[in-house]
């Protein structure tokens, strides 16, 4: 999406008149930053914030204005976070509140745990995004959500919210662990006792796979056409990701099945962009004080927000153009750019930066030695390697990265970005270092960023501390990297992760000759001589 494209904020909305970057959801008018530690002036009063009490807040924050009850529920969405809420969530309520259109609202349904559903139930499912720049934030009321299922509760009605008709599109953000995908073949992996129970017991599912398989059967035995099913998750090609895992499941049930669902079912790619902290008792407090609203659970973000889509869909396509959502015939370039910049330069800040003792990415950013390194990543390492995608200037969307990551207003956490580092790093950096091996092309710093997330494995930054480690291999991993030390070959052994790299010549040198490095002068030295040493192009 080209930076230079605009659309005005609707009259619609009450606010004052303003123009924003397209993609990106208008809100309330610009008020003073804020953040835990600073002096927000209390609320006259906290009022709980549901429908009843909804014209109460309209002074203090952007809501909705258009009839919740006349949205039709044609959005059924797995795993509500965060983003889900601060990204795609926005752009179905500016169709709602531009009057493009109510035939889009949507249905989270949640699989592992409740605190959603007990967070939105008692709100009518409103909940508050704030959106904050270096400049003041905006606040708004998203509506858009009609309903929310706790999936273990009642998987009947699950199923029978699938099966609807109205049912048009469901749309995932399962992580990228959660595609069940062999690293090596790239097939579903069905060794998992949940699968196995949908399989047996279809009518009860418990995995995401299991719920949309046989939604898609009951709608194909009834002459309902199927609903597309899109992937938000941060992987490479996520639409064929999302196509593999539900027509694998598909497949071990009935290969009649799997067949149809491979011919008729849609399953585009899409990009999405928007950093989105996880939300702390602090921020909800401030949220809460500054505007006088009781949200359970409000989401802070920045300004930015960006989604491409491939214009591949087989029961009708939301009009999400309309409200900035680019679609495209093609989302990988997209795909790349985005994963191998954005996502990759957060594994190598979250890892290398939390050594040294950082606990934000804003702060990573104002120290010159990381920010140097980072932006030389991206520009000699990285870029060469990307397919420019149509409409974007690259070195544009460098710069906005830049100014994203140093926005002190998010102060994303770095535990944040350094979660799941055995999908992130095989997704997002690892496939820049092989490429760049195979080209023989620069790589000492795609190899730092490697050698950061090794270290991060061990347990302690370079001043002792302990790191927190969430990852679904955490255990394994961890006791490699410590068997190994500054030796990287019992990690790279992990083809699960790393593939075939442990037997490129000359890689496990090069990585264990960085590991020495972090190893003996600590990460912010080693960032500052690895930045700073002129890299030979390839011939």
């Amino acid at each position: 999406m080209s930076q230079a494209e605009f659309l005005p904020l609707p009259a619609t909305t009450g606010s004052t008149a303003t123009v924003l970057p397209a993609g990106v959801a208008p809100t309330a008018p610009m008020t003073t930053p804020t953040g835990p530690a600073a002096n927000v002036a209390a609320a006259t009063e906290i009022v709980p914030l549901t429908d009843a009490t909804l014209l109460l807040h309209g002074a203090q924050l952007q809501i909705p204005t258009y009839d919740r009850s006349a949205l039709t529920p044609a959005v059924v969405h797995f795993s509500v976070g965060g983003f889900h809420r601060a990204h795609q969530l926005l752009y179905f309520d500016e169709l709602a509140e531009r009057r493009i259109s109510t035939d889009w609202g949507v249905v989270g349904v949640g699989l592992r745990s409740r605190t959603m559903k007990d967070a939105l139930a008692p709100q009518d499912h409103l909940y508050t995004v704030v959106e904050r720049s270096p400049d003041g934030e905006r606040a708004r009321v998203v509506g858009v959500m009609v309903d929310y299922h706790f999936a273990p509760d009642d998987p009947a009605a699950v199923l029978d919210l699938l099966t609807d008709e109205r049912t048009r599109m469901v749309s995932l953000t399962i992580t990228d662990s959660g595609y069940r995908l062999d690293p090596c073949t790239g097939l579903f992996d069905a060794d998992d006792p949940d699968i196995r129970w949908d399989v047996r017991e279809p009518s009860r599912p418990r995995t995401v796979f299991g719920f949309i398989v046989e939604a898609l059967d009951r709608r194909r035995r009834a002459g309902i056409p199927p609903f597309s099913v899109v992937s938000c998750d941060n992987m490479h090609r996520n639409g064929q990701a999302a196509r593999t895992a539900v027509v694998g499941f598909a497949r071990l049930r009935d290969e009649v099945l799997g067949r149809w669902i491979a011919d008729r079912v849609a399953f585009p790619s899409s990009m999405v962009d928007r950093i989105t902290p996880h939300t702390t008792p602090e921020e909800r407090d401030v949220v809460a004080q500054r505007y006088g609203i009781d949200d359970r659970w409000p989401v802070i973000t920045e300004p930015f927000s960006q989604w491409v889509i491939e214009d591949t869909f087989c029961d009708g396509r939301p009009p999400l153009d309309e409200v900035g959502v680019r679609f495209v015939a093609d989302v990988g370039r997209h795909e790349l750019m985005k994963t191998r910049l954005l996502n990759a330069s957060h594994c190598a800040l979250g890892y290398l930066g939390s050594l040294a003792g950082h606990a934000s990415l804003d702060q990573v950013m104002a120290d010159p030695v990381f920010a140097g390194y980072v932006a030389r990543l991206m520009d000699v390492e990285v870029t060469p390697l990307l397919p420019p995608p149509d409409g974007i200037d690259l070195a544009d969307y460098k710069r906005s990265l830049l100014q994203r990551f140093a926005n002190p207003a998010i102060a994303d956490g770095l535990p944040r970005l350094c979660r799941r580092g055995s999908t992130k790093l095989p997704h997002h950096l690892l496939p820049s270092l092989r490429q760049a091996l195979v080209e023989g092309r620069p790589h000492a710093l795609l190899t730092l960023a490697v050698a950061g997330w090794v270290r991060y494995l061990q347990g302690t930054d370079d001043a002792g501390r302990p790191l927190p480690l969430e990852d679904v291999l955490g255990d394994r991993l961890r006791a490699l990297a410590r068997e190994g030390g500054t030796d990287p070959r019992p990690l790279l052994g992990e083809t699960s992760v790393f593939g075939d790299l442990g037997s490129v010549p000359g890689f496990a040198e090069e990585l264990q000759e960085t590991l020495v490095a972090l190893e003996r002068d600590g990460a912010r030295a080693t960032v500052a001589v690895r930045s700073l040493v002129p890299t030979a192009l390839p011939r």
